[in-house]
């Protein structure tokens, strides 16, 4: 706060500095604009690249993701391949958006999503988006 000295009591005025205020706010803005990009959401999956994509969907309500491994997770729940399909039918029930998007590790054996896609026609899945990386630079 400053006072002014020396003058009258009745010139007394308080003031609030806000200048440190302001230092915390933009030292805390800095922080989240750095972190906020490294924030992934979902299973940790090397994604495969592809040149032709489209952007997926801001929130998207359904995420099947397969990690190098085989372990599968419904957006967040671990599934196996006994209960993927009781899983997929739970979380249709309640999902208002009918399509599922697949994000598959790259290094994944073709086999593996072969099974697993016999499993989402099983469940009545229609509508599968596949979640790729976009490729940059030259064509090979």
């Amino acid at each position: 706060m400053a006072f002014a000295v020396g003058k009258k009591e009745s010139n007394l005025s308080a003031e609030p500095n806000v200048v440190p205020l302001c230092d915390v706010l933009l030292v805390l803005l800095i922080i989240f604009m750095v972190v906020t990009p490294m924030i992934q959401k979902g299973v940790d999956v090397r994604l495969p690249t592809a040149l032709n994509t489209i952007n997926l969907p801001e929130n998207p309500e359904i995420v099947l993701s397969i990690k190098k491994d085989g372990t599968m997770y419904v957006n967040q729940d671990q599934a196996t391949m006994d209960n993927l399909l009781i899983l997929l039918e739970d979380v249709f029930l309640s999902s208002s958006d009918p399509k599922l998007y697949l994000r598959a590790d790259q290094e994944l054996e073709y086999g593996n999503i072969i099974d697993v896609i016999e499993v989402l026609k099983n469940a009545g899945v229609d509508i599968v988006g596949i979640i790729t990386e976009k490729k940059t630079g030259a064509v090979d």
